[in-house]
């Protein structure tokens, strides 16, 4: 599908949906609200609910402006056939560091959600391939790295979308991470100022400001982080060695009414950080460098600092009983590593200073018209355009034929690219509400994606079904026809001749243009409600993909590269509990998955001839394939003010190679962590809120990755036993 004819046809759909819209019923709703028919999953006191049933659409009473375009922009992103599991504002709480809590880890919390080393999140069997949505508006994804972008302090609620989407939800579909910031209107004049402190040389002071004042409202949020543990220590000590890091990180919404049904809003973000690559000692030179041939790993200087910032002008309002939100964005994000020159050299035979820059631009505009008492059609147009740069500024040595070092003589190899890339996208979809007990969402998708000449593009169809069987239990299935674009990034066949006759050499150039995947996802699930404390949910899913997109870490840089297998297959089942009953509040989380891949078909220039040769002709378990995942967490008031947690992460282990690529897991992991909050009141001083952490209480080692296994660079351990504090004050 070229862009052209996917433009005309949506604009000639959205043309007979504005006719039908002001002719099916003109009579101006005061907004959307999403509830739920029969008997409503119940709030764990966790925040979490699982399996979600069908919104329905329908008049409300009078009501404050500002929740009533709260609410017509929940309309605007239904969740009719897929999985959800929400966390909001108090689950966050209830975390041991609370709102301290890095975002990677607040989804951990959610079922089918696996732990990879630098701050890597794997959803049922999909390598990272997440989307994030703030306020409804998607903001384009960072270049792959370690650092956190976004803050939970900021966070209302969160929901983890999976499954079989319906049509608004496309490109990247492994689950949407749909967040709902605080608000100013919400919250009334005031602020926060606080610190997390504690092991590993921690200090995360931050602060907040919000409030309104007659049609505007704004609230902001900024803090400062500085650890000695940025990145997953290569080895199993307790102190790493050099891995410092410094993280800024501010957000802001800034909001204005226009009139009782407009609302205009700037939403923007920023995040600075910087790292210190961890050293694993005792390891030996590879390579001799002008006559040097001892250098003490311990010693390496290697650095990488990644910058993201984005801002977004939205416009809502009400056009007849037509809801809409129309967005316009911008994000620019980066990625540099600055290697140890002398060092890399001789241990890796190459030393590159990378790069690599992202500034893409959006517009979104999304709707939602009722069609009479029964349906509510959804439709939407989504563009971006990408201006990307890579940088390889890199030192090798000359090498005969077989690679060995036939000087020890640097020369300098500069390797650069920009490439421009363009996704256009369009849905139209229909949630028919059939009598009280049944709704099918059912559409279609178009996405189109080109980069440099290569275009790609797919229709897609959608369909969803929720069955209320009783007042207790809901029955979901879907299926979603998925395409997903690579990350916009490529490596030329020039490139890599650039490098012949040299330490950085490889032996099988293949294909360096990433392609688009192709996917049929079904999706199965039922939740039941026991008296008011329990939710129970099982999901069972598969997913049959052709062009498999997988990712990896290639060579000394801390950077991801995409690749693809010709066809793999994903599957896995689900099942979840919460409880909430007076003080007491609990949830548990566990899944199982397997995910296979088969012929690697591009970026082959990173593998070896033999592993290649194996994955050929046989399906492999993808790296970051875990058989067994479970979370879980309680929590417990002993008073109005001291509450008492614990919260868990279990894993079966990701791969390593064992006989064939990916054959092993490694050993399985279990960490707790534990908790106790007080709320101090003091005459002059007001509340002063305190939490204390016990991150892996029982210190246990355990090991996230051996340095094994495709894509794979270096070991990784997951975190050792640390105590922390936060202290934090509202006014």
């Amino acid at each position: 599908m070229k862009p052209f004819p996917l433009a005309l046809s949506l604009a000639a759909a959205l043309c007979l949906v504005s006719i039908h819209a002001h002719s099916a019923d003109t009579t101006p709703a005061a907004a959307f609200t999403a509830t739920a028919t029969g008997s409503t999953a119940p709030d764990d006191g966790l925040g979490n609910t699982r399996n979600r049933h069908a919104p329905k659409v329908h008049e409300l009473g009078t009501i404050s402006v500002t929740a009533a375009l709260d609410q017509a922009r929940n309309a605007l992103s239904p969740d009719t056939g897929s999985s959800q599991y929400v966390i909001d504002q108090k689950a966050i709480a209830q975390l041991p560091l609370g709102a301290a809590t890095p975002v990677n880890q607040v989804i951990l919390q959610a079922p089918g959600v696996v732990q990879d080393s630098y701050g890597g999140l794997h959803v049922r069997g999909d390598h990272a391939n997440l989307q994030y949505r703030i306020n409804g508006v998607i903001v384009p994804e960072s270049i792959s790295g370690f650092g956190q972008t976004l803050d939970a302090r900021t966070i209302q609620s969160v929901s983890l979308l999976d499954g079989a989407l319906p049509a608004q939800y496309g490109l990247r579909t492994a689950a949407v991470v749909d967040i709902t910031t605080k608000s100013g209107h919400d919250l009334g004049n005031g602020g926060s100022v606080g610190v997390t402190t504690g092991s590993f040389g921690t200090l995360n002071p931050n602060a907040s400001i919000w409030g309104s004042n007659d049609r505007w409202s704004w609230y902001l949020t900024g803090n400062y982080l500085e650890n000695d543990t940025g990145i997953e220590n290569p080895t199993a000590s307790r102190t790493p060695i050099h891995d410092h890091t410094n993280q800024v990180k501010g957000f802001g919404d800034i909001s204005y009414l226009i009139d009782n049904d407009t609302r205009l809003s700037f939403m923007f973000g920023v995040a600075n950080n910087r790292f210190q690559v961890p050293n694993r000692p005792d390891a030996t030179p590879a390579f001799g460098y002008l006559g040097i041939t001892d250098f003490d790993s311990a010693d390496l200087n290697e650095q990488q600092r990644e910058n993201t910032r984005f801002g977004v002008l939205s416009l809502q309002g009400k056009l007849g009983a037509t809801d809409y939100q129309v967005s316009l964005g911008q994000r620019y994000t980066s990625v540099a590593f600055a290697p140890d020159l002398v060092g890399d050299l001789m241990f890796n035979g190459v030393a590159s200073a990378v790069s690599r820059n992202n500034r893409a631009s959006t517009l979104q505009a999304d709707f939602a018209t009722p069609l009479g008492d029964s349906n509510t059609l959804r439709y939407g147009v989504y563009g971006s355009f990408e201006h990307a740069g890579s940088g390889n500024d890199a030192w090798v040595f000359p090498a005969d034929a077989a690679g060995n070092q036939t000087s020890t003589t640097p020369i300098n190899i500069v390797d650069n690219n920009r490439l421009v890339a363009r996704t256009w996208s369009g849905y139209i979809q229909d949630e028919w509400s059939i009598g009280q007990d049944w709704t099918v969402n059912y559409g279609l998708r178009g996405d189109t994606y080109s980069l440099a000449g290569h275009t790609e593009s797919q229709l897609s169809p959608r369909l969803g079904v929720v069955w209320q069987a009783t007042g207790s239990t809901t029955v979901h299935a879907g299926y979603s026809r998925y395409f997903t674009p690579p990350a916009t990034e490529m490596i030329t066949t020039a490139n890599i001749a650039k490098f012949d006759g040299t330490t950085n050499a490889v032996s099988n150039p293949g294909n360096a243009t990433p392609l688009g995947e192709r996917a049929n996802y079904f999706d199965v699930g039922v939740s039941q409600n026991i008296g008011d404390a329990w939710t129970l949910g099982l999901d069972t899913y598969y997913r049959e993909v052709q062009r498999l997109q997988d990712e990896g870490q290639f060579g000394a840089a801390l950077v991801y590269s995409t690749f693809n297998y010709d066809r793999g297959h994903i599957g896995g089942v689900e099942f979840t509990a919460n409880y909430s009953a007076g003080p007491l509040s609990a949830y548990f989380n566990l899944a199982y998955n397997r995910a296979m891949g088969k012929q690697v078909i591009t970026s082959q220039y990173n593998f070896a001839v033999d592993d290649l040769a194996y994955i050929a002709d046989n399906y492999i378990h993808l790296d970051h394939d875990q058989t067994y995942t479970s979370s879980g967490g309680v929590s417990y008031a002993l008073t109005g003010s001291t509450r008492v947690g614990a919260d868990y992460l279990f894993g079966s282990g990701l791969r390593k190679d064992g006989a064939v690529p990916n054959g092993a897991h490694l050993p399985a992991y279990f960490q707790l962590n534990l908790n106790v909050s007080h709320d101090f009141a003091f005459d002059r001083f007001g509340k002063l809120h305190t939490q204390l952490a016990l991150i892996n209480a029982l210190d246990r080692t355990y090991e996230l990755r051996d340095g094994t296994g495709i894509g794979v660079g270096a070991p990784q351990f997951g975190p050792r036993r640390g105590l922390y504090l936060s202290l934090q004050k509202d006014f």
